[in-house]
Order: C-alpha cells, then structure tokens, then sequence
C-alpha cells in the first residue's frame, strides 16, 4: 500500500470501446479498475433486457472481465463497476462462472438496495410524494406505467465489500462518483466525517467518469490535442487527503490539461455545491493546476455532511410517437413548410387529436446557393399519443399520400416509421431513511447504512468565493465568443447545463460581467422563456448555467435534433461578440 492508490476507467458509457479494461490492466500500474456504464437512459434499456431475456444487466462488461481478470488477480487491481445495472446478483454468478473457467479463486461481491420499484406503493403511503426535480409535478398525479425506480446509491456499500476481502464489487444504480470514492475511503480508512478527503474523491470520480472526455475528448479546444488517434482513458492518483492528480498511461494519444479536466468538471452539474449521498463536495473551492505532461493536479475540495435524501431515477412508458423530416429547397422556404405541415394535419385529421406535436423548420439554406445542398432547409414533425394507432401505419400512409401533390422540392430525408414507444424519465427524491444498501459476498450480507441516518454532528462548509478580476475596457472588436471562452454541456434529466471557462484572469474578469442570464438568453433565443440559472466557479474562472426544462422530459421523450444538448455549447461559442480588444490580441 502506497500513499496514494490509482484508480482507472475503462468506460465512460454502455458501448464505451470493448478493449479500453485490457489496455488499462497492460498499460501501466493501477490499484482499481472501474467504469461507469448507467446513463438514465440505460437503466431503461436494461429494463426491456430483464423483461425480455432476464439479464437487465451490461452484457459486455462480462467480456471484458474475461479478458482483464487472471492479469487483475495477477496484480492485485480490484475490479468496481455499477455495470450490474438491474441484476447485479445475476452480474455476480455471471462473473464467478466466468473465474470457475479461467480456474481462478475470485471472491466476488455484490451490492442492492436501490431498486425501488416494489416499494413504490408503500412509499408513497409513507408520504414519499416522488415530486419531478424538473416540473413539480407529484408522481401519483402521473398515469404512466412505471418500469424502473432506482435510488443512486453511495460508496460505502462498495468500501464494506472491499474491506471483507473482495477482488471485483459489482453494483447497481450508484452514482457515477461511487465506484471512485468507495475505493478511495477503503483504502486509507476514511471515515464517515472525513469530509474533505470524500468531496476530493467525489470530484475526481466526476472527472473521470466520463472516460475519455477527460483526456481530450469533446473537448472545446480540439486543436490543442496532439493526436485523437486512440485517446487514453482516465487515471485518478487520490492521496489521503482526497486531492488527486488526473492522468493517463505513458505512449497514449489524448491530452489531460488544466482545461480537459476543467471541461469535463463542469459537465453536467447544476449548483457547484455537487450533491452525493456521502458528501456534498463544493466545487468553488478547489484549484487546478498543471504539474507535468499529461498531469493536472486538484486539490482543496472542502466538504459538507450528504442530504437526507437520496436521487431516484425513475422511468416510466411515456406512449407512442412517430414523425419525419422533408428536405426544402431553395425559394420561399417558410411558405412551402406552412403549405407542407397545413397539408399533412389535413389528410391526417388535425393535430388535436394528439397528446404533443412538435413542428421545426431548421434553416441551414443560403442565399444563391453554390451547391445544391446550400439551399436546403429542414421540417422536422414529430407527434406523441398514447394510442399507438394514431402514430403508427396510418400516420406514415397520410404522410406519403401527399408526396405528388404539395410542394416543389419535395423530398424525404429519412424513412419513416411505423411508431415507436418511448420512455419518460422522472428525476426525483426519496428520503434516505428508506435506503439500505446490501452487500453480499460468501453467503454472507451486510447492511450499509446512509451517512445521513447515523447521528453524526452535521457539517456545512461556508464558501468564501473567490475574487473575480476586475474586466478590461476600451475599445473592442467583433470575434467568437469560442476563440475566448470554452465550454462543455449535457443533459441533467429534462434540463440541460453549459459550463463556461475563460482562458485568462482578464477573459474571467470580462466573461463575469458580460454572460448575465439575459445575455444567455439573447444569444441562445430558445432559452428565452426558459427559468435560467447562473452558478459562479471564480475559483476556476468559469460559470455554469442550468437550463430548465429545454429537454422536455428527459432524453428518451425529447424531441429536440440533440435531445442530449451535448452540441449546445458549441453553439454557443459560435455566437459573435463584442469583446475589448485587448482580449483579442493574442488570438491567432
């Protein structure tokens, strides 16, 4: 045991590359192994494979545990993955089949507790009311058919099953961080109250999570990365301490910076107080710093006591939708989409008939066009029902009836379908008096308490925030708002979050004054009736803003082109703006 412990991603998705838990084993030490493998979305993918074949678990884990075990065992790396999903039990026989060919002594634990779904009744007669996170809305005033309910658990489950002895934790529903801190804690025996050294942990779980994403994927400032021929995956260096230097194995492609790993701790956050069932770790405390080649070092993380309640993603059948997109070409283009859509909900018997119609004229058409395709424009129409008649064979014959008979140009982009079911997510809280986790290993299980039910003394770290520089004047110029500022976005249920970052202490200083929620709004005009929230990280000259309800309900049910809104702050930083010039002059 060294004074710090390596803890690596494989996987920062359900279909992340197959090799990545090989080329982590192989290329350089590591303690642990981990990945991260439950979107929301996921966990509802899984639920049709449980129904179905009675997996419900990440099928294609087990193929990379056959390839990484007998090295793993070799070298002592535990393996932590929550890519048991639904049926994580199953995961784990699963798993012990696959040591009893490789003829290997593996002792292989599992965790549950969070699958909620069963309970749901008596929950709810306990005064558990399951309000939206995103509309309010109390869950016994939904009528949809509820398929999975699941508490994101902590990380002390898996430092139990740890601290019993076991080589590979297999998990359910724990939040993305989890498999990150409960490594961490099992290693230097942290406490329940060891604030400071979880929020640390926590965020270097967050920051890595997302595998490649932090070594220079999707990242702002593409340019910057050497080569994207086979990014490295993530490795976190945690010291007792809970600070932590990102990093990745010596010879691969990728970059791991200041702004990699800046990039990818404003992904997906709302308050910068970042909330887990362990800990509540703030991140406008810490700093970040570059120390080497491909070495970013994170320290100072403060921490608080967790919430009383645990997140619950639930899912539910949402209905039937269906829709197309028509290609429109060259002049005139909105009065041929008002002709085109008038004509359809014609033949079809009007749009009332629908629980939701969704109508959108993307404009990519220029003036006098060079190629053809630079005067085309798109209608996209899509419609939602919970009568799986009114959105399926029917709805795709009135669209082709009126092919020979409405607009010039008349062209389909995509086939269209026969009407598909989709899922609603419905991000909410349960109070963490009802969470027990459950850690089996040799027969034996082990209840896990939640921080927050123990009587423990409460802590609330204050933030001092840090200072904002003071924003250049003078005369200014017309640029890019990307050539100063970075971001990174992505969804949070039905909302969505942009992080924002300056590239200097005068960038932070102008981009702290000038990106006000008004201003986002007039650069972003879909945001524009939309409750906006602005969050300050001076400590890392950044802002994050959280955008309710752009998503509508979540990304399975959204009807938007990026339904993710991993693209919009791309968007963003397209937008022209008027900075001091002084801010511009370095700029290539």
């Amino acid at each position: 045991m060294t004074d710090i412990i390596k803890i690596a991603n494989c996987s920062g998705f359900y279909g992340d590359k197959l090799s990545a838990a090989l080329e982590m084993v192989e290329g350089g030490p590591i303690d642990v192994l981990t990945g991260d493998y439950l979107a929301e979305l996921t966990m509802a993918i899984l639920h049709g494979q449980k129904v179905q074949r009675n997996t419900g678990y990440v099928g294609t884990f087990l193929k990379q545990v056959k390839q990484v075990l007998k090295p793993c065992i070799e070298k002592n790396i535990k393996i932590v993955s929550n890519a048991g999903g639904l049926n994580p039990s199953a995961m784990a026989e699963a798993v012990k089949e696959i040591a009893k060919e490789l003829n290997l002594d593996v002792k292989v634990a599992y965790i549950d507790g969070d699958d909620l779904a069963p309970r749901m009744e008596e929950l709810q007669a306990e005064g558990e009311a399951f309000v939206n996170m995103d509309t309010g809305a109390n869950l016994a005033d939904n009528n949809k058919h509820l398929l999975t309910a699941n508490a994101y658990l902590g990380a002390w489950g898996i430092k139990e099953a740890l601290d019993q002895g076991a080589d590979i934790v297999i998990c359910p529903r724990v939040t993305d961080a989890a498999v990150v801190i409960g490594p961490a804690a099992w290693k230097f025996n942290w406490q329940r109250t060891d604030y400071d050294a979880l929020a640390g942990a926590l965020a270097a779980g967050h920051v890595i999570e997302c595998g490649q994403q932090a070594t220079g994927g999707n990242y702002a400032f593409f340019q910057e990365v050497p080569s994207f021929d086979s990014p490295g995956y993530p490795i976190a260096e945690i010291e007792a301490n809970g600070n932590f230097t990102v990093t990745k194995h010596p010879g691969t492609a990728g970059l791991v910076s200041v702004g990699t790993v800046k990039a990818q701790l404003l992904y997906e956050i709302s308050d910068p107080a970042y909330k887990n069932p362990d800990v509540i770790g703030h991140f406008d405390t810490l700093s970040i710093e570059q120390v080497g080649d491909d070495r970013v070092y994170v320290s100072g993380c403060k921490g608080s006591c967790p919430p009383p309640s645990h997140k619950v993603c639930i899912n539910t059948h949402g209905g039937f939708r269906n829709g197309f997109e028509v290609m429109i070409t060259g002049l005139d283009i909105e009065a041929k989409a008002k002709v085109l859509t008038d004509a359809f909900f014609t033949n079809i018997g009007g749009k009332d008939q629908f629980d939701e119609v969704s109508i959108e004229l993307i404009r990519s058409d220029k003036e006098n066009p060079r190629l053809n395709e630079e005067a085309f424009a798109r209608l996209r129409i899509i419609v939602k029902s919970a009568n799986k008649d009114l959105v399926g064979r029917l709805f795709s014959a009135k669209f082709t009836e009126i092919a020979l008979a409405n607009i010039p140009g008349f062209g389909p982009m995509n086939p269209i379908g026969h009407g598909a079911s989709f899922l609603v997510y419905w991000p909410t809280l349960v109070d963490s008096q009802y969470i027990t986790e459950y850690v089996h290993l040799d027969g034996k299980v082990t209840e896990v308490t939640p921080t927050s039910q123990l009587d423990l003394e409460p802590v609330n770290h204050q933030v001092v925030p840090a200072e904002v520089p003071v924003a250049p004047s003078g005369e200014t110029v017309s640029i890019p708002f990307g050539r100063l500022f970075g971001t990174r976005s992505g969804d949070k249920g039905g909302c969505a979050n942009i992080g924002v970052w300056a590239t200097s202490e005068a960038a932070y200083g102008f981009l702290h004054e000038f990106l006000t929620v008004d201003r986002l709004k007039a650069l972003m005009p879909e945001a524009a009736d939309l409750e906006v929230i602005r969050y300050d990280l001076a400590n890392i000259h950044s802002l994050n803003f959280f955008i309710k309800g752009i998503l509508g309900e979540g990304v399975a049910s959204s009807v938007r082109t990026d339904p993710q809104a991993k693209s919009m702050g791309e968007y963003l930083r397209a937008k022209t703006i008027e900075v001091p010039a002084l801010l511009a002059e370095n700029l290539a």
